[in-house]
């Protein structure tokens, strides 16, 4: 039986159109697309071959490396 992860993704809009894509907790997995929805399945298959390169150890040290928090700052007008 297949075991399943979930990972934080970031989607960022392009300006010239699409989506750049990363995995803050998997250093250098990044992907893009031209619709949100091609973003998404090409990130799910970079996770899967980035995860396929790594060692036992090395996949029990993923867990929680990153947090997210919001920054609050005064807006500049």
């Amino acid at each position: 039986m297949a075991k399943y992860k979930e990972f934080r993704v970031v989607l960022e809009r392009q300006p010239d159109d699409g989506y750049a894509v990363y995995v803050p907790e998997l250093p250098g997995c990044i992907s893009q697309g031209d619709t949100r929805a091609e973003a998404m399945k090409n990130i799910k298959e970079a996770i899967e071959l980035y995860l396929s390169d790594l060692t036992k150890e090395e996949l029990g040290s993923l867990r929680n490396r990153v947090s997210i928090a919001t920054a609050k700052v005064s807006a500049l007008a």
